[in-house]
């Protein structure tokens, strides 16, 4: 018997109730009447890679946006029925992201029904003040209904995001926010810090003067805290964003930084596939138009065919992400080459520079590597 492939699914549920100030992702606020012709056009293109399905070991999907939970859950439910009929789901990862104030009991049954086995909520602060200066449309109290109903229906894996480095955040409010969300024990906790894309209503009111950004001191100071606390919680950081509870890490995230191949499907979305990094076009009305017609390849945008050395480069890039680094072994067994060879002059400058620590079977970043990662992944660019 063949050995199949592991790879993973994405599936872009680009609706959303209201963008969120910092939000710079493909999604839509005002277009919830698209939502069936989107769902059935989305259903036709997984339908589409029949065969590459049913050739792969579909280890992980994950259902992320916009705002999956804003769309009635029997299409979630249809989507992934879609996936079962070419690749069983049994043993999956399946991953689906909601937002407080979007879901009822009834949903979340519907998904544990449907074989999803993990929740990701979006919070971003326990702070209600925060909450609505960074466009959320929920309360902290919205999101402990949303927490204990997912409880109550079965639930036994959820991670929670938060956010550091918001506009008026204090280091008190970031305390407040870990303490309260460590009492709840969610599984697996995701902090990220807040980025300034172009365009964003954040950024121009930023611009503006209308609120301020903690200077980098105090976001570094903010990261440090969140590190320490949650790993006295018992918490393992397993990647530069990212702690769980032992055996709890996300599956689809590791396969990603462990350069494992993925579908996506839906606009916007993102694939990864014999050594083509590829998306699908951003405008959703002329998505779903090409898929009424059976013209999928008019969706498809290459992004970069991979040579071998370019492999090798994003292998670094995207295992300096994880605490354990990059693992020589799995180097050498993927490419059959020793990295410290390949890489001899960029890993003897970035040890030097206190950057980087080679490690027995691994180069990972040291504590100072993990404050300026950029610096770090730029030498493999």
């Amino acid at each position: 018997m063949v050995k199949k492939d592991e790879r993973g699914i994405y599936i872009h549920i680009p609706f959303c109730k209201q963008k969120c100030y910092y939000c710079d992702f493909i999604s839509y606020a005002n277009k919830t009447e698209k939502v069936e012709k989107y769902v059935q056009s989305l259903i036709k293109e997984i339908e589409n890679k029949k065969q590459e399905i049913e050739e792969s070991n579909i280890a992980t999907i994950y259902i992320g946006g916009g705002t999956p939970s804003l769309i009635e859950a029997k299409y979630v439910k249809e989507i992934l029925k879609e996936i079962e009929k070419l690749n069983t789901c049994d043993n999956k990862e399946i991953t689906i992201e909601v937002n407080p104030g979007t879901v009822t009991e009834e949903k979340l049954e519907t998904y544990i029904n449907s074989g999803i086995n993990r929740l990701s909520i979006g919070l971003q602060s326990t702070d209600n003040n925060l909450l609505k200066q960074i466009g959320r449309i929920h309360t902290f109290e919205e999101f402990l209904n949303t927490y204990n109903l997912a409880r109550k229906v079965g639930f036994k894996n959820i991670n929670i995001d938060l956010m550091l480095g918001l506009p008026n955040q204090s280091i008190e409010n970031l305390k407040t926010s870990i303490e309260e969300i460590t009492k709840l024990n969610p599984e697996h906790i995701s902090v990220y810090s807040l980025i300034l894309e172009e365009g964003t209503p954040i950024e121009k009111m930023i611009k503006q003067k209308i609120i301020e950004l903690p200077n980098e001191e105090i976001e570094r100071q903010m990261y440090w805290y969140v590190k320490n606390m949650l790993e006295l919680k018992g918490y393992n950081h397993y990647e530069i964003s990212n702690f769980s509870k032992k055996g709890f890490e996300s599956k689809h995230n590791i396969n990603c930084w462990k350069q494992k191949e993925y579908f996506g499907f839906g606009v916007a979305a993102h694939s990864y596939y014999k050594n083509e990094r590829y998306s699908n076009i951003i405008n959703i009305e002329k998505y779903i138009e090409n898929i009424s017609k059976n013209q999928f390849e008019k969706n498809k945008i290459t992004e970069e065919i991979q040579g071998k050395e370019d492999k090798e480069k994003e292998y670094m890039i995207l295992g300096l992400r994880k605490l354990e680094g990059v693992e020589i072994s799995e180097f050498k067994e993927k490419f059959i080459e020793n990295p410290i060879f390949i890489y001899k002059k960029e890993l003897e400058k970035l040890t030097k520079e206190g950057l980087i620590l080679i490690d027995g079977n691994n180069i990972r970043l040291t504590n100072k590597g993990l404050d300026f990662a950029n610096i770090v992944w730029e030498e493999f660019i």
